[in-house]
């Protein structure tokens, strides 16, 4: 696809581009569709700068515009995208089927593409050429028509007509660099956050570039305008405080988890036909009640950072026997936490202390019995001051 889709480039004055595609679309027909949309959105015509923002999972390309540079931008239209080829995350070599993800802008106008029409896009940017392969890092990442894709984004051929004519009005008013941000979801979309969450917990890698992307979203979503954006020594888009700062406060930390890796915990021979109905006294962790409410808030700590981005709290019953000598056995989750939390909360139970064990009176004398037990442990996230 890159090779044919490259010929004949264009960069086009508005003459030119009625000259050019007058063979594909009815220019007057298109322009004057246009133009009745603009007015019946109260968008000035035409738009003299242009921002595209896509998202993969949910597969949707929007189209903003605005008339001044320092006006705010203004949602002129949400294209559906016709089909999205490989996962979340950045593309990183040549024939790996992935959309990109990142900040780039168009490069290229071709209006004799063999899918309609396409914009090309400035793929590999600084960011890409340092972190992709540095031997075929792949290329020739469009927007184009014809509704098919093998690693670029398509929309249908009367989409791509319409953002063809917007671009080259933009292009034709001053507007070199038009901007196109291509982003894993939507972030504040609730089933779209929730699916780069799992996504990230399995990709530990990707969430640093996944964090910079949430928060030039959310920087655009709060003032609808983009953030200087630039790339560091290591490749990274680097952010000022005024775009971290945009954040709502319940997006401000995003975790980077490492990938679940869930252990192989091989139970203790226990015969829990030894364990009594009833005793007249329950283990007791060392230091007594006073010492097992610290305990447990100290797990809190340690256990917070691991709740989902889109959780605040977390009720998580776990049981466990405490033998006759005060050892912990088989710690297990019954229900509540994720994965990840689920993990670490394990270890930690696990690693506690010996307890003092189970009483329970035999022939009037107190004997030290096994007892299993089961605990609800709070996991909570601590509101911000």
């Amino acid at each position: 696809m890159a090779n044919l889709m490259a010929q004949n480039a264009y960069h086009p004055d508005i003459a030119g581009f009625q000259r050019n595609v007058s063979r594909l679309i009815d220019f007057k027909k298109g322009e004057d569709s246009l133009v009745k949309q603009f007015r019946e959105k109260g968008l000035e015509w035409p738009a003299k700068y242009l921002y595209i923002r896509s998202f993969k999972y949910d597969s949707q390309l929007e189209v903003w515009v605005k008339g001044e540079k320092d006006e705010p931008f203004r949602l002129f239209k949400t294209y559906k995208v016709c089909a999205m080829a490989g996962t979340l995350g950045p593309k990183r070599m040549e024939g790996d089927y992935q959309v990109p993800e990142g900040f780039y802008y168009i490069n290229e106008f071709n209006p004799r593409s063999i899918y309609h029409l396409s914009l090309g896009l400035n793929y590999p940017n600084a960011s890409d050429r340092f972190l992709s392969d540095a031997i075929q890092p792949g290329g020739d990442i469009y927007i184009h028509g014809s509704c098919v894709t093998t690693g670029c984004i398509p929309i249908t051929n009367s989409q791509i007509e319409e953002l063809y004519l917007l671009a080259s009005y933009a292009k034709a008013h001053g507007q070199d660099f038009i901007p196109v941000h291509i982003f894993p979801v939507k972030f504040n979309v609730k089933r779209s956050a929730e699916y780069l969450n799992r996504y990230v917990r399995d990709f530990a890698d990707y969430a640093a570039l996944a964090s910079s992307l949430k928060e030039v979203y959310y920087y655009f979503e709060k003032y609808k305008k983009l953030p200087v954006i630039m790339v560091n020594g290591r490749g990274s888009y680097v952010l000022d405080e005024e775009v971290k700062n945009a954040l709502p406060g319940s997006e401000k930390k995003f975790v980077a988890v490492t990938p679940v890796i869930k252990k192989v915990r091989k139970p203790v021979p226990f015969d829990e036909g030894n364990i009594p109905n009833t005793v007249q006294k329950l283990p007791e962790f060392p230091g007594g009640v006073n010492a097992f409410r610290d305990y447990l808030k100290s797990l809190n700590k340690e256990l917070a950072p691991y709740l989902k981005e889109d959780q605040h709290t977390a009720y998580v019953l776990v049981e466990f026997i405490v033998d006759k000598n005060g050892k912990v056995l088989n710690p297990k989750i019954l229900k509540g936490g994720n994965d990840q939390l689920n993990e670490y909360l394990l270890d930690a139970l696990e690693q506690m202390p010996d307890w003092k064990p189970a009483v329970k009176m035999e022939k009037n004398m107190p004997s030290d019995v096994p007892m299993k037990l089961k605990q609800t442990i709070l996991v909570e996230t601590k509101p911000e001051a």
